[in-house]
């Protein structure tokens, strides 16, 4: 006989699917009260546009975080994406550079994730340390100077600032990277298997399937995106520095938690964890518009940090 689910986990269930959408919602309602701008079509894209590298980030974390891993490294990942765009656009073009972007982060999130599947190594140390090598990387590389694209980087740079129909280009990005992020978890055998490693990993490797194999993927798919998030950091500024990103990690896990994923892994999903991101691109637009501080603005992010986890694992003891 099939157990009855109670009326409270039905309620709870149901709150912990659409509570960031709510809190999206709420947050639209009471900004718009604050502030008469804050519904034009050129703010609302100012603040998209805004959180278009973090919203890359988040997918990648999304996916490590699922394992139940973690990834510190991206934003120092982001870092020396766009130390290398700088440098490798002005001598071999705009190809060259996305191709050598690409390929160095696959390679700092294949270092982490052989680290940590094969060596298993605890993913906080482990992409504790990369994150150290990355950026000591990008200071290198950079002497320690912004680096300017110039002229060479003109199709980055428009990329960066241009857009189509109205919609920028980076926002165009973000959004397709979210929707083929949505298709694979909940329509690939791959996507399924991450979830399932996250939710029950033992019972997945004795069902002769190799775990390390996709624990691997994760951080290489991370380590992407971190980087390409770097090269969008660039383009809308037409320069490389390896002093940006500082404290992107915190903000893509933020937003992964706020969207409802478990830290535990096994569960989230691309939808609420780009909601998430608009939660945190309203919020600090909202408070930019209020004329807030910047340090104020970090103790208010931590705060509202604080009460998603609170939501977060009180709806799932009331589950329970």
């Amino acid at each position: 006989m099939q157990e009855k689910t109670s009326p409270i986990a039905r309620f709870s269930a149901l709150l912990h699917s659409i509570g960031p959408a709510l809190m999206l919602v709420v947050l639209l309602i009471f900004a718009t009260s604050m502030s008469d701008v804050f519904l034009s079509q050129r703010n609302l894209f100012n603040v998209l546009r805004q959180v278009s590298g973090i919203g890359l980030i988040s997918v990648g974390m999304l996916f490590v975080i699922l394992t139940r891993g973690i990834d510190l490294s991206v934003g120092s990942v982001a870092a020396l994406g766009s130390v290398t765009s700088a440098i490798i656009v002005q001598q071999y073009g705009t190809g060259a550079a996305i191709g050598m972007v690409i390929i160095v982060g696959a390679a700092c999130g294949l270092l982490s994730g052989l680290l940590v599947a094969l060596l298993r190594l605890p993913p906080f140390v482990t992409t504790l340390a990369v994150m150290t090598i990355a950026r000591g990387a990008a200071l290198i590389a950079s002497n320690g100077q912004p680096i300017r694209m110039g002229s060479a980087g003109d199709l980055i740079t428009g990329f960066g600032v241009g857009s189509l129909a109205g919609v920028p280009y980076p926002v165009i990005l973000m959004v397709a990277v979210f929707v083929i992020a949505g298709l694979v978890l909940t329509y690939t055998r791959f996507g399924r298997m991450v979830k399932a490693v996250g939710s029950n990993a033992e019972a997945v490797r004795l069902s002769g399937i190799s775990i390390a194999r996709y624990e691997v993927s994760v951080y290489v798919i991370s380590g992407i995106l971190a980087a390409l998030a770097g090269v969008i950091s660039s383009s809308r500024t037409g320069i490389g520095s390896a002093t940006i990103s500082v404290g992107a990690e915190l903000d893509a896990i933020a937003a992964v938690v706020i969207g409802g994923a478990s830290l535990l892994g096994g569960r989230g999903g691309a939808i609420n964890t780009f909601i998430g991101v608009c939660i945190l691109g309203v919020i600090s637009n909202l408070m930019n518009l209020a004329h807030v501080p910047g340090y104020h603005q970090q103790v208010f992010m931590g705060v509202i940090i604080i009460i998603a986890m609170l939501l977060q694992y009180g709806t799932a003891a009331l589950r329970r």
